[in-house]
């Protein structure tokens, strides 16, 4: 019998990550917007979210249920919060190469694998985590 984790997503373990995560997305489309121009910034930006929103479902997923009696529950929730994590990054892509006519690749990935890098390493910046 699974324990559903009643406490807000807002409040739960990984939000504070997706939040950093966050803010570094937005700092990282406004370098790429003062730098170069408004393709590049907005491309940046969507890369970001393209990192950020995935996660967030995963995060979602990965915290619905807590309790050792709700072991089978918990890894089943993992790895369909993982496999959803990957489909909607590939569908986001796909949706961001055909709906954007004009989008700066590199502004795009390197928003992307900024928000990744700083998404895996946060947990060592956050005291208290």
């Amino acid at each position: 019998m699974a324990i559903r984790n009643k406490t807000p997503f807002a409040q739960q373990p990984g939000f504070l990550v997706l939040r950093v995560q966050a803010i570094f997305s937005l700092l990282v489309a406004l370098g790429f917007f003062l730098g170069n121009d408004l393709t590049a910034g907005y491309s940046a930006l969507l890369g970001g979210l393209t990192a950020l929103l995935p996660n967030a479902f995963f995060a979602y997923k990965a915290f619905r249920f807590f309790g050792a009696r709700s072991a089978k529950d918990i890894v089943l929730s993992i790895w369909s919060g993982a496999m959803g994590k990957w489909i909607l990054t590939a569908v986001l892509f796909a949706l961001l190469f055909v709906g954007i006519r004009q989008l700066d690749i590199t502004a795009l990935f390197v928003g992307y694998l900024l928000t990744v890098a700083i998404g895996a390493t946060a947990p060592l910046l956050i005291k208290n985590f």
